[in-house]
């Protein structure tokens, strides 16, 4: 335990908070008691999922990732009360317009009330695919071999783009001159689309309610790429071919050259409410005139069309074979606390090639559009949709254009939604019920995680406990950093103490379900 504050300086408390599972940038609360009239700065964990900002925090949200895609992956029943056949599929080859139907994996069917219908003509160069009957279910289908025994195998897929170049082992262009940086920026920023049209065109052709649990990763090259869990397996020779027949058409306007450069842009009329050309006045269409003016007929062109690389990566694996499945999901989780600009490493371990190639790659995500209402529009001569007034290119608020995410501004876990029927809350809670349990087993009882809950009230049915955001500028009365962290890494250290006797003197937990990074006294807050 920690007992003397003056022995211990920042950098090493910092350390032992990390090495402890202690957030080390915890958001501080004031908890009041009004029945007692107590009050209290509680320190809420700050839940972010990047190392860089927060280590024990991203590392806790990691294993739970790895726990929900464990639970999910060979699952061979289906989810009580859920008619897989109820959502009705959007039409093949009818591409969303407006370019904003992003579903990221959530397996939304396009809104018809609110999309432009385009012709249901699928590209020359994509090939047609086969469409089955659908079966009411999502497990796979199970095999007996030789031995007389059934296995249930599922598949770890790997999703790439199209090359943008040759390059080096190092990932940086062999030649930056010719590198087609613009595509490579327009494939990141809409990759999300892409995926979400492979898994649609995939279930068509498996015949079943393909699920799956995927995460977004970056190649040395820092184009990103798709690892997917996929429950049941389906044919190589077919995944193959739904990949080289899957694009995404982004109904735009065109994007590849701006209108202003420099200084000299629309600026912002209050008499007539839109943005206006710098020069004479004249007034920049709005984004329904800008996709009016695309046109509905055949000879109309996309803005861009995103399509899947050549390359890729097909397993089999059975949910038997433990340790495989353990070093899949652990590849498949291994890159979620680190943002795509990290691909390199830390700054003092990136060469000079890699710092060219990565700032040149966001210099092109960032001026690019990434949606309808991105302000970067008015370089093109367009009017965001929702334009107002102090809007500027290069300032949309998207982390998409930021130098860590390089265009990908959506989520890096992708989880369809019947992969285990449960949100990451209920994850969570399954996990505190493993240490609810553990130290049960031993006579230890486990502090009530909702023991301040919010919803708690009195007998005139007012709330009991108050929470109410610090303000740590003008409150003398807070902790100190060197407390909180202090008291954090002690109330962890005993946490840890009783969960391990605990364990020890109980029965053996399923190591699966293991919540040894679950912490109670921060569930609580």
């Amino acid at each position: 335990m920690i007992s003397t504050l003056g022995q211990v300086t920042p950098d090493v408390l910092h350390e032992l908070a990390v090495r402890n599972g202690v957030c080390v940038r915890p958001v501080l609360s004031r908890l009041t008691d009004t029945s007692t009239g107590e009050q209290s700065v509680v320190p809420i964990p700050c839940g972010s999922t990047q190392h860089r900002q927060c280590p024990p925090c991203a590392d806790r949200a990691r294993k739970l990732r790895m726990q929900q895609c464990r639970e999910g992956w060979h699952r061979d029943d289906e989810i009580p009360g859920l008619d897989y056949l109820a959502e009705d599929l959007p039409a093949e080859s009818v591409d969303d317009p407006s370019g904003d139907a992003e579903n990221e994996g959530e397996d939304q069917a396009d809104d018809e009330s609110t999309r432009r219908v385009r012709s249901t003509r699928r590209r020359q160069d994509a090939p047609d695919l086969p469409r089955v009957p659908m079966e009411n279910r999502t497990v796979g289908t199970t095999f007996t071999g030789s031995n007389g025994q059934t296995y249930r195998p599922s598949m770890f897929l790997t999703l790439t783009l199209p090359s943008y170049g040759k390059v080096r082992p190092d990932g940086t262009p062999a030649d930056p001159a010719t590198y087609d940086y613009h595509r490579a920026a327009m494939d990141a920023l809409h990759f999300p689309k892409v995926v979400d049209r492979f898994w649609q065109n995939l279930r068509r052709c498996a015949g079943y309610k393909v699920q799956y649990f995927a995460t977004v990763e970056a190649q040395r090259r820092l184009a990103p790429h798709l690892h997917a869990a996929v429950r049941g397996v389906i044919p190589r020779q077919t995944v193959k071919d739904v990949a080289a027949a899957t694009y995404a058409q982004l109904w735009w306007p065109q994007c590849s050259k701006p209108v202003y450069v420099g200084d000299e842009l629309p600026r912002w009329d209050d008499v007539a409410g839109r943005f206006v050309d710098p020069v004479n006045g004249s007034k920049l269409p709005t984004w329904d005139e800008a996709l009016d003016a695309i046109g509905d007929d055949l000879a109309a062109t996309p803005a861009h069309v995103v399509k899947l690389g050549t390359q890729l990566d097909y397993q089999g694996i059975i949910g038997t074979a433990e340790e495989k499945v353990g070093k899949a999901i652990g590849y498949l989780t291994k890159y979620l606390a680190k943002s795509i600009a990290d691909t390199y490493g830390d700054d003092d371990e990136i060469t000079t090639p890699q710092a060219i190639h990565l700032d040149r790659l966001h210099r092109e995500v960032r001026w690019l559009p990434c949606s309808p209402t991105c302000s970067n529009w008015l370089r093109f001569g367009v009017q965001p949709q929702g334009a107002e007034a102090g809007m500027r290119p290069g300032w949309c608020p998207s982390k998409a254009h930021d130098r860590h995410h390089l265009g990908l501004g959506g989520r890096r876990v992708l989880v369809s939604r019947q992969w285990t029927g449960k949100t990451l809350s209920e994850h969570k809670a399954d996990r505190a019920e493993v240490v609810r349990q553990t130290l049960a087993a031993a006579g230890v009882e486990m502090h009530d995680t909702d023991r301040y809950a919010a919803t708690e009230s009195l007998e005139d049915g007012s709330p009991r406990f108050v929470w109410e955001p610090v303000d740590r500028a003008n409150d003398d009365d807070l902790p100190t950093w060197h407390g909180l962290m202090t008291r954090g890494i002690n109330e962890r250290i005993r946490w840890r103490t009783d969960y391990e006797q605990a364990k020890r003197a109980g029965p053996t937990t399923d190591d699966t379900s293991s919540a040894t990074d679950h912490n109670p006294a921060s569930t609580a807050a």
